[in-house]
């Protein structure tokens, strides 16, 4: 290859530096593009104008999980506290179930399986009008039953759950409700969670009620990942002392129904925020979280008719009527 001569070496650097040059200019004008962006959105946020900005990708939830090495012991300080912070919010936390003794509980208890306990309360009064006792509701019409229970859904089968236990009732305990969990538990139509409603509300048994609401939460907690109800109620009530089960059940059933909901917790609202390891599944925007908000707290009534006076006195209200506007 042959050797380049004078003129060409002054052309070639002169070339170089042109294109230095532009480099330059253009690094120049993209850099006070910035500048001038910059000082525009902080001029906006400073008088409060809105900016137009590039929408980002939207960002994938990631449910928070607890502290990789929680300790035993740390975990029964967290969960225990959780119930006293829930405690304070519910003071007047009671089962929402109307009942006047002990059979009403039972039947009002059975009768809640897939439907709302208000709607239960608002049945039960033509039902316990009725048949005030298990041996009235043992000689009762089926299709008489139904009809006083079609308002709470799958009515043929709670009628003959109703009517059988009724008749157990009669023929096998004298027409009383027992008070031990392996005699409730043989009653057709009742399981654990049925009678230690009853033995917790009616007997003052200690108990722990595992509904829905419960087992959504103390997963939620990561107090136990079980999800067989039975093995729940162990895990749970091994980090609680046993008096304190059934005021347990009533703070965790209620703050699932009126802030932790399934859908959209109300996240921005909750009492126990800085204590919950899935914080940021729901609507953390405060204000946003408090429309969220169910019964008392949200300004509507509770789930029964005859609630207890303490709640009335904080304000609580109470249920309308079935057929009320």
């Amino acid at each position: 290859m042959g050797e380049q001569g004078p003129g060409g070496s002054e052309k070639t650097g002169k070339t170089a530096k042109k294109v230095t040059a532009a480099k330059k200019a253009a690094a120049k004008k993209v850099s006070s593009k910035k500048v001038v962006a910059a000082a525009k959105k902080a001029e906006a946020v400073r008088t409060g104008k809105a900016v137009a900005v590039k929408k980002a990708a939207p960002v994938k939830k990631i449910a928070v999980k607890p502290p990789a090495q929680e300790s035993r012991t740390a975990l029964v300080r967290r969960a225990r506290r959780i119930n006293r912070e829930l405690a304070e919010v519910y003071p007047y936390a009671h089962p929402e179930l109307d009942f006047e003794n002990p059979f009403q509980l039972l039947v009002a208890t059975v009768l809640s399986a897939q439907t709302t306990d208000l709607r239960v309360n608002q049945t039960t009064p033509a039902l316990f009008a009725t048949y005030p006792t298990p041996e009235d509701l043992a000689a009762a019409n089926p299709e008489e039953v139904e009809e006083i229970l079609r308002p709470c859904g799958f009515f043929r089968a709670k009628t003959r759950s109703v009517i059988g236990l009724s008749k157990a009732l009669t023929e096998d305990f004298g027409g009383e409700v027992p008070g031990r969990l392996e005699d409730l538990v043989k009653l057709p139509g009742v399981g654990r969670k049925t009678a230690f409603v009853v033995l917790g509300n009616a007997y003052g048994r200690p108990g722990i009620t595992v509904d829905t609401h419960f087992q959504r939460l103390v997963r939620r907690w990561r107090w136990t990942e079980e999800t067989d109800p039975d093995k729940i109620e162990a895990a749970v009530g091994a980090l609680f002392p046993k008096s304190e089960w059934t005021d347990l059940s009533h703070h965790v059933i209620w703050h699932g129904r009126r802030i932790c909901h399934a859908r959209k917790p109300a996240c921005g609202a909750c009492p126990i925020a800085p204590l919950c390891p899935a914080y940021g599944e729901g609507e953390t925007d405060p204000e946003k979280a408090k429309k969220l908000l169910k019964y008392e707290k949200g300004g509507f009534p509770g789930q029964r008719l005859k609630p207890p006076q303490a709640y009335l006195d904080a304000g609580g209200k109470p249920a309308p009527p079935l057929g009320a506007a």
